[in-house]
Parts: C-alpha cells; sequence; structure tokens
C-alpha cells in the first residue's frame, strides 16, 4: 500500500477512535454513511472508504477496502453501485451516460458550477460588475447583457480522454462569447477556436474533446454594444461531459421527458398533447378539453378558437389561370371549435384570378418561370432589349400566388419548443403577411437570399465608386402591443445585422438600403409581436404585411426594363455594343467617339462629351479609363524656377495607424484605426478594413478607411475590428495647393516649420451618409522631414483628434524623408583645398539645412595635380625682363634708322632745288662724310626681314609720295657688270 494512503487511512481511524473516547456514539447505519474513492496511486489503485454524512453523529464505520481499478467504468445507462462495486442496470424513469455527467435542468446553479461578474478593462474598475453573471431560466442559463465579462466555469477530472457537448444560442454579435478549456498548468485552448460562432434558430451544438486529468472549462461572455442598440444575451443548455471515471446514481427524467426500459442513456420528450412529471416511465395524454406542447410537463385548457387561429393561402394558378383561396388551422391546433364563442374555419375552394408574373416572368403551363437573358418582361411576355440599351436585372416581387423560389419563411420559438411548423409569413396575392405563431413571443423570419451583386457590364466605372445594388420594399405593421418588425442584412440568415426596425403599428411606407459589398447577401424580416415572457397567447391578429420587395443588380437576376447603355466600354458577355477603352457612346445612336486625353469615364454622367471626366493634377488615366492615378512620382516648379521631382514609393505599401484612445460611457476603451494606401498604379494592392466580429467577414477597400478596434485585452489574443467605412475611394489629384476643388487643407491644421511645400494628396468617397449627403473626404499631407525614418509616422490635427473636425473630411500628415524631393547638383556645393606640395583636392558637401532625400549622390572627393605660386611668380619676372629688354632693342634700331632716312631725304630735297615732282639726277652721288655705303644698298629682288620692317617705316611727303631710297651709280654699275658676266 502506497505510503501517502496509509498515512491517509492512519489519520482517518486515528480520528475515529478519538471520536469514541470523547463520546458514546451509536453504531453506523448504511443511511449515515456513503462511498468514496481514494485518489489514484501510480499504479493505478485506488481504496473505498466510508465518509459520514454528518460528523460526530455515529460510530463503527466500515473498514476499507480495495477499490476497482482507476481505468474501470460503467457503460451508458449504466451506475457503479459502490456497495458491491459492480455496474447496475439505471431504473426505468432515469437514465445514466455511464462515464458521464449531464447537466438539463437549470432551476438553479447545478453543484459545481461557479459563475461571477468582473470588468476585463483596468480602467472600467469603477463600474460594479459583480451582478453581471449567468442566471439560471428554468431549461437554460442566460448570459449578462452589461458592459461586463460573465463567467460560467465548471471543473472536472477526468480519468480518460473524454468529450464535452454543450447546445448554445448566440443570436447578438454585440457579444462577445468564447469557451476555452484550462488544464493543470492553466494553459488555454487555442485563442483560433474559442470563439463560437453566430447559431441558427435550432439551437447551435459545439462539440470539443478533453483530455485526461483535471480540466476547467470557461464559458465567458463580454459585451460591447458601440451601437446602443439591445443587446440579446447568450443561451446554454444540455452540458453533457464524458470521460468521468464513473457515476454513482442515476439522474431522474426531468417534467416532460421519460424512459420506459432499464438502462436508458437518456429521456426521450412527451410527444404533443401528452405530460409528465419528473422521473416518469410513460407520458399520459391531456384531457380532451386540454392540450400541450411536446416536452411539456403539464396541461393547458384549450382555448375557443379565433380568426387568429387560421390563415389563408392560395393554391397554384391552374390552366384557366384561377387560384383556390384556402383556410387552414395553424398547426398544431391548440384551440376548441366546441367552446362558447369559438368561431368555425371558413370554407375554402373560392376561386380567384391568378395575380399576374412578376416582372421578369413569363407565364408557362401556369407557372411563372423567368425571362432568359438580354429579355425583359412586365409579367406576361419576354421581349429581347433592343439594340443599345441592357437589361436592368435584379427581383421585383409584387404579385404573391407562390412563395419565390429564393425565399423561405421560418419560426424561432422563444420558449424553444420542439414544434416543427415553420409556416412563419404566408403569401396573399398582393401581399405577403405574417400567421399567428405558437406563442406571441416567436420570432416569425422571413428570408431573402440571392448569390452576390454585379454591376451591369456596360456601366461599370469603377466597383469602389459605385452603388453596388439597392433593395426597397414596402410594408405595413397592426399592432395592438409592443411588436416589433427587424429588417436585418448580412452574409446569411444568421449572420446580419439589424439595419432598421420599427415598434407598433406603422402605416404603409417604403423603405430602402444601399448595398456596398458582395457579402451581403442574405436579408432577414423577423416579426415579433411582444416580448414579455410567460403571458398568455392574445396578441395573434398583430400583423406585418409586405406588399413589395425590389432588388437590383443581381447576379442571375430577371429584367423588369431596359436601360441605354452607359457612355463607357463594356466587358465580355455584356448586352451592349462594347466601345473601346476611352470611348463613349452617343446618345441614341450607338456610335462610340474617342474621349480627350487623360480623362475618364463615369456612367452617372449626362450623355455625350460630358462623361469624360477629366483627371485631376498630378494623375493619369488608367488603360480602361475608369479612375485616375498617380505611380507615386511627382515633378513640382518651385517659385526660382528650377524642378523640383519627387518619389513616394517608398511610401506606397498600405500603412495602417491609429488615433488616441476613446471611451464608451461605462469606460471601455477603443481605437479609432485607420489604413491608408497612397498612390500606386493598377496592380496595387488597396488599403482595406474588415468586421471580423461577425462570420461575414465584410471588407471595404479603397485609398483610405477607417474601422473601430477593440483593444486585445477585450478578447484575449484577438484584435476585434467592427463598423469599417471608407474615406476615400477615388484619387482626385496631387498638388502642393490647399484647395482642390471642393475639398480644401488648411494650412493651421498642421504648421509648417520650413518653407519647403507640402504635397497633398485628395481623396473622395462616394459612400454617402446622412451627415455626409456629398460622400466622405480626405487629404494627406507629405512633409519632407531628413531625420523621419520610419514610414508609418502619421498623425491627425491637434484640434481634430480623431482626424475629422466635421465627421465628412479627414486629414492626416505623414512626415518621412520619402517626402522630401529627389536631391540634385542644386542641393549640394564643392570645396577646393589649397595646392599643397602639387596636389589639389576637391570635396562635395550638401547644402544645409538638408531639404532632399535620395536622387543623386555626393560625388567622390576629386584630386589634381598643381602648380604651385612661387613657379608662376618666378617665370613671369623672367619672361617680363626678356620682353623688356627685347622692346628697348627694337625701339632703338628704329630710332636709328628712322634719323637716317630723315638726313638722306633732306639731303635730296636739297638737291632738287625746290622743285615739286622733281628728283636730282642719279648718274652720281657721293657719300657724304660719315655715311656707310653698305647702309644704302637695297636689293630689289630679296629682302631681309629688318628691310621689310623698315619699309613700314617709310614717311610720305608732304606731295603725298613715298620717300624711295636710289641706288647710286656706283650700285648700277655693278649691277651691270653682274649680268655681262652671266651672259
Amino acid at each position: 500500500m502506497p505510503r501517502g494512503l496509509i498515512t491517509h487511512l492512519s489519520h482517518f481511524v486515528l480520528g475515529l477512535v478519538l471520536v469514541h473516547a470523547s463520546a458514546d456514539l451509536p453504531m453506523c447505519k448504511e443511511s449515515d454513511y456513503h462511498f468514496e474513492y481514494t485518489e489514484c496511486d501510480v499504479l493505478g489503485s485506488r481504496w473505498r472508504v466510508a465518509v459520514p454524512n454528518k460528523a460526530d453523529t455515529c460510530t463503527g464505520l466500515p473498514d476499507p477496502v480495495k477499490g476497482t481499478q482507476c481505468t474501470f467504468s460503467c457503460n451508458s445507462g449504466e451506475f457503479l453501485d459502490m456497495q458491491s462495486q459492480q455496474c447496475q442496470k439505471c431504473a426505468a424513469g432515469t437514465y445514466s451516460l455511464g462515464t458521464g455527467v449531464a447537466f438539463e435542468e437549470w432551476d438553479d446553479l447545478p453543484a459545481g458550477f461557479v459563475t461571477q461578474g468582473m470588468t476585463m478593462y483596468e480602467g472600467n474598475a469603477h463600474v460594479d460588475c459583480s451582478n453581471s453573471t449567468w442566471t439560471p431560466k428554468g431549461d437554460y442559463i442566460a448570459s449578462n447583457t452589461d458592459e461586463c465579462t460573465a463567467v460560467l466555469f465548471y471543473a472536472v477530472s477526468l480519468k480518460k480522454p473524454g468529450v464535452l457537448a454543450f447546445e448554445y444560442f448566440y443570436p447578438d454579435n454585440n457579444i462577445y462569447f468564447e469557451f476555452f478549456i484550462q488544464n493543470d498548468q492553466c494553459q488555454s485552448t487555442n485563442s483560433e477556436s474559442r470563439w463560437m460562432k453566430i447559431s441558427d434558430n435550432n439551437w447551435s451544438q459545439h462539440r470539443v474533446e478533453l483530455n485526461k486529468g483535471n480540466n476547467v472549462l470557461y464559458w465567458r461572455t463580454t459585451t460591447y454594444a458601440l451601437r446602443g442598440s439591445e443587446v440579446k444575451p447568450v443561451l446554454l443548455r444540455n452540458i453533457q461531459i464524458s470521460g468521468v471515471a464513473y457515476t454513482s446514481e442515476c439522474f431522474h427524467c426531468k417534467p416532460g421527458t421519460h424512459s420506459a426500459e432499464q438502462g436508458s442513456a437518456h429521456c426521450s420528450p412527451c410527444p404533443a398533447d401528452t405530460f409528465s412529471n419528473k422521473g416518469a416511465t410513460v407520458c399520459h395524454e391531456c384531457e380532451k378539453d386540454k392540450y400541450a406542447e411536446a416536452g411539456s410537463g403539464s396541461c393547458k385548457p384549450r382555448p375557443a378558437c379565433t380568426n387568429s387561429d387560421y390563415f389563408y393561402t392560395h393554391t397554384p394558378c391552374d390552366s384557366e389561370g384561377k387560384t383556390q383561396l384556402m383556410y387552414k388551422w395553424i398547426e398544431p391546433k391548440i384551440c376548441s371549435e366546441t367552446v362558447e364563442g369559438a368561431v368555425k374555419l371558413p370554407a375554402s375552394g373560392e376561386k380567384q384570378t391568378c395575380p399576374p408574373c412578376n416582372p421578369g416572368f413569363f407565364v408557362s403551363n401556369s407557372t411563372c418561370e423567368p425571362c432568359t437573358n438580354g429579355s425583359f418582361s412586365n409579367g406576361t411576355v419576354c421581349t429581347k432589349c433592343p439594340v443599345g440599351t441592357e437589361p436592368v436585372v435584379g427581383f421585383e416581387y409584387k404579385w404573391w400566388n407562390n412563395m419565390p423560389t429564393n425565399m423561405k419563411s421560418s419560426m424561432f420559438h422563444q420558449k424553444f419548443s420542439d414544434s416543427d411548423r415553420n409556416t412563419a409569413w404566408e403569401v396573399a396575392g398582393e401581399y405577403i403577411y405574417t400567421t399567428p405563431g405558437n406563442q406571441d413571443t416567436d420570432f416569425l423570419m422571413l428570408t431573402l437570399s440571392v448569390p452576390g451583386y454585379r454591376l451591369p457590364q456596360s456601366a461599370v466605372k469603377d466597383s469602389e465608386r459605385s452603388e453596388l445594388s439597392r433593395i426597397t420594399f414596402v410594408f405595413e405593421t397592426k399592432c395592438s402591443a409592443d411588436c416589433r418588425l427587424y429588417f436585418l442584412a448580412g452574409y446569411n440568415q444568421w449572420n446580419n445585422d439589424v439595419v432598421e426596425h420599427w415598434t407598433g403599428s406603422n402605416r404603409k411606407q417604403s423603405y430602402s438600403y444601399v448595398i456596398q459589398s458582395n457579402n451581403t447577401v442574405g436579408f432577414t424580416w423577423t416579426f415579433q409581436r411582444t416580448q414579455e415572457l410567460n403571458v398568455e397567447k392574445k396578441f395573434s391578429a398583430d400583423v406585418a404585411k409586405i406588399y413589395s420587395i425590389s432588388i437590383t443588380n443581381v447576379i442571375r437576376g430577371v429584367a423588369s426594363q431596359c436601360r441605354r447603355c452607359p457612355l463607357m466600354s463594356v466587358k465580355a458577355g455584356s448586352a451592349c455594343v462594347p466601345c473601346p477603352p476611352g470611348h463613349y457612346m452617343v446618345n441614341g445612336s450607338g456610335e462610340c467617339q474617342s474621349c480627350p486625353p487623360n480623362t475618364f469615364i463615369r456612367a452617372d454622367q449626362p450623355v455625350g462629351k460630358a462623361a469624360c471626366i477629366q483627371c485631376g493634377p498630378n494623375t493619369k488615366t488608367n488603360k480602361a479609363h475608369t479612375a485616375c492615378l498617380n505611380d507615386c512620382t511627382l515633378a513640382v516648379q518651385t517659385s526660382g524656377g528650377s524642378l523640383q521631382r519627387y518619389d513616394f514609393s517608398p511610401l506606397a505599401n498600405v500603412t495602417g495607424f491609429h488615433s488616441s484612445p476613446r471611451f464608451t460611457i461605462k469606460g471601455l476603451r477603443y481605437f479609432q484605426r485607420f489604413n491608408v494606401g497612397l498612390c500606386g498604379t493598377e496592380s496595387r494592392i488597396p488599403a482595406s478594413c474588415v468586421d471580423n466580429v461577425t462570420q461575414s467577414g465584410r471588407e471595404v477597400r479603397g485609398y483610405v478607411c477607417q474601422s473601430t478596434v477593440v483593444p486585445s485585452d477585450i478578447r484575449s489574443q484577438s484584435v476585434v475590428s467592427s463598423q469599417p467605412f471608407l474615406i476615400g475611394d477615388s484619387l482626385i489629384g496631387v498638388t502642393t495647393k490647399t484647395t482642390l476643388g471642393s475639398v480644401s487643407s488648411p494650412d493651421s491644421l498642421f504648421p509648417a516649420a520650413s518653407g519647403l511645400p507640402d504635397v497633398i494628396f485628395y481623396y473622395k468617397s462616394s459612400d454617402t451618409t446622412q451627415a455626409c449627403k456629398k460622400g466622405r473626404s480626405a487629404t494627406i499631407r507629405l512633409r519632407c522631414n531628413p531625420s523621419v525614418t520610419a514610414k508609418d509616422h502619421i498623425t491627425l490635427p491637434s484640434n481634430c483628434s480623431e482626424g475629422t473636425c466635421d465627421g465628412c473630411t479627414f486629414h492626416f500628415l505623414w512626415q518621412s524623408q520619402h517626402a522630401c524631393p529627389l536631391c540634385t547638383r542644386n542641393h549640394y556645393r564643392e570645396i577646393v583645398s589649397a595646392c599643397i606640395q602639387g596636389i589639389q583636392r576637391t570635396t562635395y558637401v550638401w547644402q544645409q539645412p538638408l531639404q532632399c532625400y535620395g536622387g543623386e549622390s555626393l560625388p567622390a572627393q576629386k584630386v589634381s595635380t598643381c602648380v604651385t605660386l612661387d613657379f608662376w611668380l618666378k617665370f613671369g619676372v623672367s619672361t617680363g625682363i626678356v620682353a623688356a629688354v627685347l622692346l628697348i632693342s627694337i625701339s632703338c634700331y628704329f630710332w636709328k634708322k628712322t634719323r637716317k632716312l630723315q638726313y638722306k631725304y633732306s639731303k635730296l630735297m636739297m638737291s632738287s632745288g625746290g622743285k615739286e615732282c622733281e628728283l636730282p639726277a642719279v648718274d652720281s652721288c657721293a657719300i657724304m662724310e660719315g655715311e656707310d655705303a653698305e647702309d644704302d644698298l637695297m636689293d630689289l629682288t630679296k629682302k631681309s626681314f629688318f628691310t621689310k620692317i623698315k619699309s613700314f617705316s617709310r614717311e610720305r611727303t608732304s606731295d603725298g609720295f613715298d620717300s624711295v631710297p636710289l641706288k647710286s651709280s656706283s650700285s648700277w654699275q655693278l649691277q651691270e657688270e653682274e649680268d655681262t658676266d652671266e651672259a
């Protein structure tokens, strides 16, 4: 025997001895104690011990005996008899899961369950959440509905791997509902699988495997109602756990159920008009003047039949185009026709003329069939659409002879009746109306499902900028109590949001809802006569009627009319004659004409050339001419005439940021999350915001979007994002001006410290609201800040903490080094060093303050040879001296020659006797004393260099002739002798 068990038994025996010694107690009887097993040891063994029901009441308990192995268990329908330690079958009227436990009755909180309320956000500590707990409601347990967290947990120890199964009803996505399990080490289950999905009307079932050992089961709800709408609680029932070692007793069948045989694993519900008490083996029939719903624990008197206990419908049209009016009792029938004052069922079979088919359908063999593609009808005959037009597809229901194939009615019972009746809305020719339910608290639901939406191919301009679809319906309510009609839209019938609701009686009116997402494909009209529980059925006459429902642009829809093709190009599959990209269709002619350059085409513009819209500054149209884009580059002309170029490509990826924290009235914190896709070509990834609270996962895409984000401490590790909407889905221009069209970005919102202008991106959204009738818009200022290396440094205006001051125009400041102009040669200068030892260095540095980034980089340092100042000084002085000496020599030479010429000239003039134009005889001429004969020789055929120079210095005489020196007679004689010798 293990030491721990011996110690435990010794202490136990010692206690009994002390008690016996202290008082003379009677011997214990079997009713004074019960048996329990000790904890299993390492060998898988355990001991059975007797434990008194009340201390100090008796003595002489049975001795401990060796128990069954820890792996021992009984089958379903059996229990372990601790006296014999053998499995026994459960008696009739009881049941057992064998190795499991079940919790089906919730009049009180079952033993072992604990519930408590708390706040998940420390800033909300002043809110009292102690009463925000799970509350038993008889057949189920309900969560809280206030802004607190309610936790329900149950601890169980399993001897082998088991299974947990439970049913829940989770109708409202304003509550975050999670289920998770913690083990011995307080480790929780996977956070991705812990969130419960929105349930349907028949209760959702959840099943999860449990590990061997200790398991703590948690059901936790947190309410976070941003819209202030009424919140519906989460409901929980039928919790079953398998894998426990044994069950020592069987459970009695609850009222309204029974088990007729021994060894039952579950109890069967009693059928309608029967009842049973707790632990029943059979169901008893009600008396004739009483009734009971399926699974009832008692019978009720049958009330007198009234006009509210039956409804009417129409048979399908026959070959004669007639339909019969048929009256039927509401099933299951609970009223009595024999009671005084009861009404009789009106006679059926009255024939009426069938209403026409709905638009887009035609009559075929007494039934309505849809027209084929490219055709339209008014409900009689299908007609092909004319050339130059296209069918306006959708669904329009205004005649109600049969329930449309894509619509169905269903009933959700607030009291969770097992009735299989699902006729909640019935057709009545000109309208469809609500039939009386089993209870006045029933939800009567009418559901319309569509496969999706598609804009007409010839009218597509941009899926992000167009009204995808619109649903319009005409309705009326007549109520004597606080009835409510809800209109819901969402991903499907059970995963949707309340769009609008009406209370009490409402006159006949129309309501429209614009559909912006292809995820919105399910629409539900839910009518509830009263919200008061446990009231008698007295509002059956309250009714809701829907006269018509129309929805546009539905895939695989039908057409009630054709319209002329819009003004832009169309794609394959369109019924319109396509125009090439960049062309519009001339009104009524089917002719396509080209739009001016850099324009895009919008189908909502007037017919003709006005369909071509000029792109904004620094944007270019895409290939399909449906929108204007910017490729993240920009060139700006400065006031000085230079050109600054920008490259915002590093900022083109989708960037997210959030506002400062906001708080609800109860103090719960949330943020406004913004996602921005600044620019890019057609292949860019747009910014997106999603709603991950619901299963539909609604998503919007564009340049700028916003969503509400709940901090992760509300939903463990998950990030909760809801209420997404577009701020900008089209780029209207990029400029440094503070106003573009109707959108302004005042400088006062973001005062600038430098003189470099901000580059502003302007965006618009086609989403309109009651406050923003022209849609939302956004401006993003890109400010050069070389010190900011982060790519997500985006701030909001200081006086508008949520990015907008009016709710329609949003402003953002994006500071980054990538918002600076590209660097050019004008942004740096050169510094030339002194010539040192024949080497000179040229260094390039940026101009300060630096207001550029990227672009042209700084040139490398240049090294060149040079000559010092001493060398040039010496060379200059030497050259100057040589030039001075040469100049003086030439001056002296010409001065001397000039003096000789003047002398000769004066001699000639003297010998001529003063006669003008007459020279003296030249037969002889004596050489005066001091003259050099060699100096007077002149060679007429060959002149020396100095002779040529001297000829330029000749002076003219007063009579205008040049003085010409003549050879002497001896010179002529010498010349003649030379000629004679040569001959």
